[in-house]
């Protein structure tokens, strides 16, 4: 059975950012899948790493004493989707600090050692990658500004996963003159792609979907 583990983040319920999470996780029960869920926003997570955080950071005994739940569902889940809005082109400062805090040494990546001059994956266990946010400016412009936050998950996190991880992408451009058709078209192309997602394991390097 597929574990997917779902990273929302938006700081509003009424938002359609919501919608799209409603219609990720519809479709993962639709086909089988355990999922966990965790709204950052509703849980208070606290993005800024401290500097009592930063001492230990490379301490695999201490680094995960405050972010034990976060550590354990990334070990759990075998699929991270990660649902969010585009702000300046890039991840919400809230998801950027869940990042930061909880994809730490000797859960999400090793470190160099005497054998090994760079780090090395440590989510090799994850082999469906999913990515669905909105985003303000066109398609042209995010990508002409370089799409950061879409190269941070889709190429940083990524690396993180299993060699052969597939992956999808679905964004909303220009969602301050989206219509109620542009989002109601939006969110069926999110369903398509989730049941592709869900459909296959891991496959040839490339997205499912652009």
């Amino acid at each position: 059975m597929m574990r997917a583990l779902v990273i929302y983040c938006h700081p509003r319920g009424d938002s359609f950012t919501a919608a799209v999470r409603d219609t990720v996780l519809d479709r993962l029960e639709a086909a089988g899948a355990e999922t966990r869920l965790r709204d950052l926003y509703a849980e208070g997570f606290e993005p800024a790493m401290s500097a009592y955080e930063h001492v230990r950071y490379l301490d695999p005994g201490a680094n995960r004493r405050d972010l034990v739940r976060d550590c354990d569902d990334l070990a759990w889940c075998d699929a991270m989707v990660f649902v969010y809005p585009t702000w300046w082109y890039g991840l919400p400062a809230m998801l950027k600090g869940w990042l930061d805090r909880a994809l730490l040494p000797d859960v999400a990546f090793l470190m160099p050692d005497g054998e090994n001059r760079t780090i090395r994956p440590g989510l090799t266990h994850v082999t469906r990658l999913g990515v669905f946010t909105t985003c303000g400016a066109s398609r042209r412009l995010t990508f002409l500004v370089g799409a950061p936050g879409k190269r941070t998950l889709l190429r940083g996190v990524r690396l993180l996963c299993a060699r052969r991880v597939r992956t999808a992408y679905r964004a909303h451009y220009l969602m301050d003159s989206s219509t109620a058709e542009s989002r109601a078209r939006h969110l069926e192309r999110v369903a398509r792609d989730v049941d592709r997602l869900a459909a296959g394991g891991a496959a040839r390097r490339g997205e499912v979907t652009a």
